[in-house]
């Protein structure tokens, strides 16, 4: 069952991040069985959404709408429900959800890490499965075997201090022409990452979460 919904998510330009079987206490959807996270597929991803209906047909959050189709059809299709980390408030707790999937952890800078995305990682949604599927086995965080952790000490204006993330600072970085790396190219201390690394995400895709970031 798991290899066939992993099959459903990559023929839609997604990847499950991961998944768990919530309690009482993980405000999950009632008669859910099963949550799954979903991600964007680096590097199919960009490319199917960026010549997509909604990148081109220039109203409003053209992602968000994406996810809407492309994830709610599928929900529809095998009778699961599908969630959404936008359109609040009030927001669905998709922070803790990914912290229950095992796979996705803090980072020594307090952003989520994958084991597989890195700190590129990312949620278009998530499915709540009205049925339980055996999950594979959770690796340990790859912060864990990360003994340079370079993330620490990549921003160049020391937005990050290991407890919290001055928006602020990085924001004001982003406006000023010495910014520009970071804007086209995302953000520093996630690019260094050597997980991020590994993964094939777009810079195109980078600038773009990062130019709706900026504001």
């Amino acid at each position: 069952m798991f290899e066939a919904l992993e099959a459903g998510a990559r023929a839609r330009n997604l990847t499950i991040l991961g998944g768990f079987h919530p309690g009482p206490d993980d405000n999950a959807p009632e008669g859910c069985q099963t949550l799954l996270m979903l991600g964007p597929s680096a590097p199919a991803f960009w490319p199917a959404f960026s010549t997509s209906s909604e990148a081109q047909d220039g109203l409003p959050d053209p992602m968000d709408r994406w996810s809407e189709r492309v994830i709610g059809g599928w929900a529809q299709q095998i009778g699961a429900r599908a969630l959404y980390p936008f359109g609040g408030p009030p927001w669905l707790p998709f922070f803790t959800w990914a912290r229950r999937t095992g796979r996705i952890h803090a980072s020594p800078i307090m952003l989520l890490v994958h084991d597989q995305a890195g700190l590129f990682v990312s949620f278009r949604g998530a499915l709540a499965l009205p049925w339980a599927v055996d999950l594979p086995a959770a690796p340990p965080s790859p912060c864990l075997s990360c003994s340079d952790q370079p993330c620490r000490t990549a921003c160049p204006v020391d937005a990050f201090d290991g407890s919290s993330y001055d928006v602020d600072r990085c924001k004001s970085w982003l406006r000023e022409s010495s910014g520009l790396d970071c804007m086209t190219s995302g953000c520093r201390a996630r690019r260094v990452c050597p997980v991020s690394q590994n993964h094939p995400r777009q810079a195109e895709q980078s600038a773009y979460h990062m130019q709706i970031f900026r504001g």
